[in-house]
């Protein structure tokens, strides 16, 4: 097994706030009968306490049987929670509607819960941790009456691996519980791994009313805690996944000296010749269609596959003996967004929903099978919209939500790589960054060293999409596509890239990509999914010094004969106005970045203005 470093440094002392959430002053009379064992001593006084608090009429501990799975499924299908599809075309696949006030991650309702506003930084939303406690304790207070609280213990990693973290999630909401059996190792299992340890992340969660100014998704990092009230959409109530995979994990990695990013990793093989990358988009720019490429044939005849270890998050540390970086996906499954998804664009995805997925907003057929726009070339002639209400084409409203999504187990993906579950996790030689950018900002690039590469990631804007509430198409910030997962500082966060620069001997390298650039009549200039093989191709063949690539402004970019063009309808000249870098475009790009750089203030790390200024004297 590798090891991290660092591993067993501590983590910072809680301070006396901590034991304002976690004090087991339960009372017998809020205890609902035949409350469930738990093995852990420190988890069973936490579960009464919080159950004491939210007073529940029943508790019910999962155990991650499928026989107990599907009596929540049946459940949830008996009190409308789910919608039971067609089990002959989509077996042990169900539907679920959201509240329509609920339907995307809630970032002006996350905050970051910290004695000092420091610690949080310019770019999250914070609360002092006292505060904090006292207003979510009077919302949680009672929340529960009428309702069953689901203890879901679980597991965030390869079982095994140094980075495994153990997480217990307490819920009232049936889809959440049913969902983090899907995206994590949920039951018994969490037990085993954390016998009589209280290193867990605490996970309080309630739908509450569903009330968007009663919405809070708070993060108290130094008490490895979460606690998340009135809303039930997948970011903002599977705790384990943004919440606890991310800004806590980012919060200890900092602490201890591992990184938790927003990334996908796969693997490339060539023959007997395998290369992992790890990649961050922002959500729903096709990270998982990235995760999933299917080469064309041409490539596959030659002997290229493309495996997925994960899909979302990805988390690293340095390997002593070698010096290179090192990285496992810490879940279980996919959460992956519906649009656009087709057996043309991502065909192990589709596989990979076709049993054992719940569907959350999407359109319902009359056999039982859902849609949602993209799925087929042509829409159904009518169907039942993903607000329960008749539609049909033309009506003027979308059938499936732009941000509909499944959630379907890894182990369904044909894809899969072997190390998926390997608890030593892969080497790690490229790192690519990309974002949605129309314009402006070429095809692929390679960074001059890492410290360029982190600039590169720090500035990464992309378009805004239906993942997160507010306007669609603005350009955003969106450093290393972490900016509303960054759990602490963003200076340190930075910091913290450039520190593990200093533990690696042999670093990945780093790359931009923009997939989604347009020409001047709005047409794509690249064609993108299965065909992105070709530039990922002359990424791996940079990282094991096989490719030529010529200096420019931004970077190493490769020539148009460095690509494999052959079979597209692309001509070397196409592929050249897709690289094009005009400069005063490129000045505009700069002065935007300024948003982001004048909420860091005086915190910018002096490392990323050296290398600002040297673009600046290049261009």
């Amino acid at each position: 097994m590798q090891s991290i470093p660092n591993q067993n440094q501590a983590a910072p002392t809680p301070p006396p706030v901590a034991d304002f959430s976690r004090q087991s002053r339960h009372t017998a009379d809020n205890i609902p009968p035949g409350f469930p064992s738990v093995p852990n001593a420190r988890a069973a006084a936490w579960i009464r306490w919080c159950t004491d608090m939210c007073r529940p009429d029943r508790v019910v501990l999962l155990d991650g049987t499928p026989r107990q799975r599907a009596q929540l499924l049946e459940q949830g299908v008996a009190e409308g929670v789910f919608i039971r599809l067609n089990q002959s075309l989509l077996p042990g696949c169900y539907l679920h509607r959201s509240n329509p006030n609920d339907v995307a991650r809630s970032e002006q309702n996350t905050y970051i819960c910290t004695p000092a506003r420091d610690m949080a930084g310019p770019t999250n939303n914070w609360l002092d941790s006292r505060s904090a406690y006292e207003t979510l304790r009077k919302l949680f207070d009672g929340c529960m009456a009428g309702r069953t609280l689901y203890i879901v213990p679980f597991v965030m990693g390869p079982i095994g691996s140094p980075l495994t973290r153990v997480g217990i999630q307490l819920t009232d909401s049936l889809y959440a519980a049913a969902s983090m059996g899907v995206m994590t190792r949920m039951g018994d299992i969490a037990w085993e791994v954390l016998g009589q340890s209280d290193d867990f992340t605490h996970c309080l969660h309630s739908i509450g009313d569903c009330d968007p100014d009663r919405r809070y998704i708070c993060h108290f990092p130094l008490d490895n805690t979460i606690w998340s009230f009135g809303s039930g959409y997948g970011g903002n109530a599977l705790l384990g996944k943004k919440c606890m995979a991310l800004r806590i994990a980012g919060f200890q990695g900092f602490a201890q000296g591992w990184m938790a990013e927003h990334m996908l990793i796969s693997g490339v093989q060539i023959d007997h010749e395998k290369t992992y990358v790890a990649a961050a988009f922002p959500s729903a720019c096709g990270k998982t269609n990235f995760a999933m490429l299917i080469p064309p044939d041409d490539y596959k005849r030659a002997g290229w596959r493309v495996s997925t270890v994960g899909d979302d998050i990805a988390w690293m540390w340095v390997d002593h003996a070698t010096g290179r970086l090192r990285a496992i996906n810490p879940e279980a499954g996919y959460f992956g967004v519906l649009p656009g998804t087709s057996p043309a664009t991502n065909p192990n995805a589709m596989a990979a929903m076709a049993r054992d997925t719940i569907y959350t907003n999407a359109a319902l057929l009359p056999d039982g099978d859902v849609w949602w726009e993209g799925k087929t070339a042509h829409p159904p002639a009518h169907c039942v919209d993903w607000l329960g209400q008749p539609w049909t084409p033309g009506c003027g409203r979308k059938a499936a939500h732009p941000n509909s999504r499944f959630t379907a187990p890894m182990r369904n993906n044909p894809a899969l790589d072997p190390a998926a579950e390997d608890p030593a996790g892969v080497e790690i030689s490229a790192i690519i960054f990309g974002g949605r950018r129309s314009s402006a900002v070429p095809l692929v690039y390679q960074a001059f060293n890492w410290m360029h590469g982190v600039y590169v990631g720090a500035t990464l804007g992309s378009e805004t999409t239906a993942a997160a509430s507010g306007k669609i198409g603005v350009v955003r910030r969106d450093p290393m596509a972490m900016l509303p997962f960054i759990g602490y500082n963003i200076r340190d966060y930075f910091l913290h890239w450039f520190r593990m620069r200093t533990a690696m001997t042999d670093c990945p390298r780093i790359f931009h990509v923009n997939w989604f650039r347009k020409n001047s009549g709005g047409g794509f200039m690249w064609p993108g999914f299965g065909e992105n093989i070709r530039i990922l191709e002359w990424i791996i063949h940079r990282c094991r010094g096989r490719a030529y690539a010529m200096e420019t402004l931004l970077g190493w970019m490769p020539r148009p004969e460095d690509i494999n063009l052959k079979g597209l309808a692309l001509s070397p000249a196409d592929f050249a106005a897709a690289q094009k870098v005009n400069v005063e475009e490129f000045k505009a790009e700069i002065l935007a970045e300024e948003e982001l750089f004048i909420k860091l203030a005086g915190d910018l790390p002096k490392e990323i203005i050296f290398i600002r200024e040297l673009l600046i004297s290049r261009l």
